[in-house]
C-alpha cells in the first residue's frame, strides 16, 4: 500500500473519531430536545412512563443516556380538584436547559413559560441536532404533543377540556384530542395561541398517528432533563 493511501486512511479514521466524539460531547451537554421520530403509535405513548422511556431511549442514543430525562406532558385528573392531574411544567426539573449544540433555552420553569423563552424553530432541535420541519415544509412536523395550557398546567377534566390528552396518552384511534404546542413559534395567525410552543390547538380528528400528522404533527415530544 502507498504510502499517501495510507496517510488518507489514518486521516479519514481520525476525522471519523473526531466526529464521533463531538457528536458525544454535545449529547452529553444536551438537557434539551424535540424527539426525532415518535413512537409511531399516534398519542398512544403509554402514558407518561412511555413517553419517558421514549425520552431517555434517544437521550441514551445521543450519548446523554446519564440524565434523567422526562416528557413535557401534562395529564388530567377525573374531576377539578383530582390531586391524580399531572403538570408538564412540575415534571422536568428546574432548569436551564440547552439544545444539543450548547444554546440556552430557558434558564428555570419560570423563564420557560414566559415571553423570554428561547424557543424557535433554530434553537427547539432533536437530540441529533437537527432542525425540525416548521409548517411551510413538507412533510409539516410543527405539532408538538403537550396537553398543556400555556403556563405548564393541565387542563380541567371538563367541557370543552374534556379530553386534552388523548385519554392520558393511551388513546391512539379515532377517538379522544391532544392540546399541542408549535416549536417554530408559527401559525395561521400572529395571535399568541397560533405561535404558543406549548399550547396553539389540539388535534382533531382522533389521536392516531394519521389524524396527528392531518393537524401539522408528527406524534413527536419535547423532552428535558429533570436531573
Amino acid at each position: 500500500m502507498h504510502s499517501g493511501t495510507k496517510t488518507w486512511m489514518a486521516l479519514g479514521g481520525s476525522l471519523f473519531l473526531w466526529g464521533a466524539t463531538t457528536t458525544a460531547a454535545l449529547g452529553a451537554d444536551m438537557s434539551f430536545f424535540i424527539t426525532s421520530a415518535g413512537p409511531g403509535n399516534g398519542a398512544k405513548l403509554g402514558g407518561l412512563e412511555g413517553a419517558d422511556r421514549h425520552c431517555q431511549s434517544l437521550a441514551a442514543a445521543a450519548g446523554a443516556g446519564k440524565r434523567t430525562w422526562r416528557a413535557y406532558l401534562s395529564t388530567q385528573g377525573a374531576a377539578l380538584d383530582n390531586a391524580n392531574a399531572v403538570h408538564a411544567r412540575d415534571r422536568i426539573g428546574t432548569g436551564p436547559w440547552h439544545n444539543a449544540k450548547g444554546v440556552r433555552i430557558a434558564k428555570d420553569v419560570e423563564d420557560l413559560h414566559s415571553a423570554n423563552a428561547n424557543l424557535t424553530k433554530e434553537t427547539a432541535l432533536d437530540e441529533k441536532g437537527q432542525m425540525v420541519n416548521e409548517r411551510t415544509e413538507k412533510p409539516n412536523r410543527h405539532d408538538i404533543l403537550t396537553g398543556s395550557r400555556p403556563d405548564g398546567t393541565a387542563f380541567p377534566p371538563t367541557p370543552p377540556f374534556t379530553d386534552m390528552t388523548c385519554g392520558n396518552w393511551t388513546k391512539g384511534g379515532d377517538e379522544g384530542a391532544a392540546m399541542t404546542g408549535h416549536h417554530d413559534r408559527a401559525g395561521p395567525t400572529l395571535h399568541a395561541w397560533a405561535t404558543s410552543w406549548n399550547s396553539a390547538y389540539p388535534t382533531r380528528g382522533g389521536c392516531s398517528q394519521t389524524a396527528l400528522r392531518g393537524t401539522g404533527g408528527d406524534g413527536l415530544l419535547y423532552c428535558f432533563a429533570e436531573k
